[in-house]
């Protein structure tokens, strides 16, 4: 007699598809936006204090709040996508991150002084730069909050993706396959052909040229170490110090060849090298 097959639970099924969609990914940012819509306007009068005797619910602040919070994360998607495609894919750093939130407030600040202008205009109100000023300012900081709030968790994930779980495709004549960055202990070039040498010494001839692969891989796992070949960091064995300041590099890879076994750093690559290394 068979095993009775368990009956799926649809329900189940299409959440658990909803929750690795990218529909349930700006489910959260919305989520998240109207949270902190909320607690913003909340925390700005007495009268909205939830604690207060004169509470009373926020509506209009709540809305106005809504549609800048909106505006604010079109723009720190727009700029976001563009630092992913051009940066983050490739390498997460503190550098390009604060870059990124720079840039993101700078095109509040442009956004925000015309809109404002043009509602005190609509208003039948004056322009006060002193008040112009301190908005901005509270706007900025609460930009930076919410935009650090919104991309956090993806700024993890890519970080995470290109340390430890980016995969190359590798293509070799008419096949491909994909490795994982921490499979693969060098890259070298040997008769005009670029090898890709996994931990356990398989090596897969491939159609990149060093130079292709430097631009493509995340250089803060791999060093280009000279013109034949590029190196991981968890392959490194030992460093020895040799002649004329230069470094001799030891792999751990079991893979008898004149290009990995003699592995040197000349001496204008050093310091590079070793900032890489520690």
């Amino acid at each position: 007699m068979n095993a009775r097959q368990p009956i799926k639970n649809p329900v189940k099924k299409v959440w658990h598809t909803f929750a690795n969609s990218s529909a349930w990914h700006w489910f959260q940012k919305a989520i998240l936006l109207t949270i902190f819509s909320l607690v913003v306007n909340h925390l700005a009068t007495r009268e909205s204090f939830p604690d207060g005797e004169s509470y009373r619910f926020p509506i209009e602040g709540f809305l106005s709040s809504i549609t800048l919070c909106i505006l604010i994360g079109t723009i720190a998607h727009l700029n976001f996508k563009y630092y992913k495609k051009k940066y983050f894919s490739k390498k997460i750093e503190i550098a390009k991150i604060m870059w990124f939130m720079t840039s993101t407030l700078g095109y509040v600040t442009i956004m925000y002084i015309p809109l404002n202008i043009i509602g005190n205009v609509v208003v039948g109100g004056q322009t006060d730069f002193y008040y112009l000023l301190i908005g901005l300012l509270i706007t900025l900081l609460l930009s930076f909050v919410l935009i650090g709030l919104l991309y956090s968790k993806d700024m993890y994930y890519l970080y995470r993706l290109s340390i430890k779980d980016a995969e190359i495709a590798v293509e070799s004549g008419a096949k491909m396959r994909k490795l994982t960055y921490k499979n693969i202990a060098c890259f070298y070039s040997e008769n005009k052909i670029v090898y890709a040498v996994q931990n356990d010494g398989t090596t897969i001839p491939t159609d990149f040229t060093l130079n292709d692969l430097e631009k493509k891989i995340n250089d803060q796992l791999f060093f280009r170490a000279n013109r034949q070949i590029i190196i991981h960091k968890d392959a490194v064995d030992q460093i020895e110090k040799i002649e004329n300041g230069k470094l001799r590099i030891c792999l751990k890879v079991p893979v008898e060849n004149d290009v990995i076994a003699e592995i040197n750093i000349s001496r204008y690559k050093r310091k590079a090298f070793m900032a890489w290394y520690q």
